[in-house]
């Protein structure tokens, strides 16, 4: 598999509706993951790190919600802090930034996989989940354009489908995820 020894980072993009199909997957990854994982949530601006307390239950790999000037590890499991864009500066470093919401959302799903991208090109695979606006849709064409992977809930298994079946029908992708496979294609790369 082409992706096996070329898979950098995956990105993962949900909102209303997300939360249960991350918690299945994250109660799935292999504790071997080499790959990082990031994860862009919409969320209340104010929600602290209930989240990274949330996910880390579930799961032996590291949970770690960003700080500006981040390095990326391989082996852990990030999540864009609430109220920042998340960007990527290059294939170890990211930065935060307060700019204006995109699609009504901070951190945006489109900024973060546009910013990846950029870096990560063909060695990226970008996720979008179960979501109520078209945040994540123009990140995927991004991704796509830069010959990265598109993988895409199944929209009849969300519980808001309106941002993945805007996807399905806008971008050429490589996979319709059903939630309780996600884990078994990310421990496959």
């Amino acid at each position: 598999m082409k992706e096996k020894q070329n898979t950098e980072l995956i990105v993962i993009g949900g909102s209303a509706g997300s939360l249960q199909v991350i918690i299945e997957m994250i109660k799935n990854l292999d504790s071997r993951l080499s790959i990082p994982v990031v994860l862009v949530v919409h969320r209340k601006a104010h929600s602290g790190n209930i989240l990274q307390t949330l996910l880390q239950q579930f799961t032996d790999l590291p949970v770690v919600e960003i700080e500006d000037k981040a390095e990326i590890q391989n082996h852990t499991l990030y999540i864009a802090p609430a109220d920042y864009h998340l960007l990527f500066e290059d294939k170890k470093n990211v930065s935060l930034d307060s700019s204006e919401k995109m699609n009504y959302s901070r951190p945006s799903i489109d900024v973060t996989f546009r910013s990846a991208a950029e870096i990560y090109g063909e060695n990226l695979v970008g996720v979008l989940l179960s979501g109520a606006n078209a945040d994540g849709v123009e990140g995927l064409q991004y991704i796509k354009g830069n010959n990265g992977k598109v993988w895409i809930q199944d929209p009849e298994t969300a519980e808001v489908d309106y941002m993945p079946k805007h996807a399905v029908e806008e971008i050429e992708y490589d996979l319709i995820i059903e939630p309780g496979n996600l884990a078994y294609y990310i421990n496959q790369l």
